[in-house]
């Protein structure tokens, strides 16, 4: 078994099959520009391979030309590029998606999940077919994901139940097509952070922690510019429990509040 993955959520999964099972290698993205100062640096999975000692390969690109080393069977979690038709015909290819397919096919099924309002999702384990996560389900497991939790919530109940569902799809001689209409989880873009106050309190809720604890919800309190880290529901008000000044770090909001109440 190899893994492709490059996002944290992929790294987690990674460490967790590697308790149980031999991984050839690891398959990821090249090192790409990170942060603020944008020094090159390693995908997260990555990382994580080379603390639990599996080979790393990088390919740039996967063409006929790759090479798979005698693995038969390939597992991807957030690796962040497409496999080639050619390539999928060559070894088994099962995907870890984080929806109930099909509903969130794509690059952002959690957040796009959360912030529609959803309170039930899913893991899904299909094997990838040519057609962006189109493919059948060898496995499922039913998710909560309402109330207050947030995306890094989601991403880590999808990663302890991984290992289980993609030994679950290995072991089924029958996976099942997907039925119903597909909706589709495009990718976070700056228009998808910024918070509108006069939208619904729930609303702001579910922008917020969609996208922390990665991301992080733009707004303007008091005057000033923040990402907007936390929040809970009273009834219908939104109650802001931690957040982020520009040119700062996170802190309660209270403390903020405080601080610009004590300021000159």
């Amino acid at each position: 078994m190899a893994v492709a993955a490059t996002a944290r959520l992929g790294a987690d999964v990674l460490a967790r099959l590697a308790a149980d099972h031999e991984i050839a290698f690891l398959l990821t993205r090249p090192d790409r520009p990170r942060g603020r100062g944008r020094k090159v640096g390693a995908p997260p999975a990555k990382e994580s391979a080379e603390r639990l000692g599996i080979r790393v390969r990088q390919d740039e690109r996967l063409d006929e030309s790759f090479s798979l080393d005698g693995v038969d069977t390939f597992v991807v979690v957030a690796y962040g590029a497409l496999i080639p038709a050619g390539l999928l015909d060559r070894a088994n290819w099962l995907n870890v998606h984080p929806s109930r397919l099909p509903r969130w096919r794509g690059a952002a099924p959690i957040e796009r999940a959360i912030m529609a309002g959803d309170d039930e999702s899913a893991v899904s384990v299909i094997r990838l077919v040519e057609e962006l996560d189109a493919g059948p389900i060898g496995a499922q497991r039913d998710l909560s994901i309402g109330g207050d939790a947030t995306a890094g919530d989601v991403s880590a109940d999808v990663a302890r139940l991984a290992p289980e569902l993609i030994d679950e799809a290995l072991a089924n001689d029958s996976f099942s097509p997907q039925e119903g209409e597909p909706t589709y989880a495009e990718k976070i873009g700056p228009a998808d952070r910024e918070l509108d106050w006069s939208r619904p309190a729930k609303e702001l809720h579910d922008r917020i922690r969609a996208l922390s604890p990665h991301i992080g919800a733009r707004g303007k309190l008091e005057g000033r510019n923040v990402i907007v880290w936390r929040s809970r529901l009273d009834g219908d008000e939104l109650e802001i429990l931690e957040v982020q000044p520009e040119g700062g770090t996170r802190m309660p909001y209270d403390a903020w509040l405080r601080g610009l109440r004590s300021g000159p």
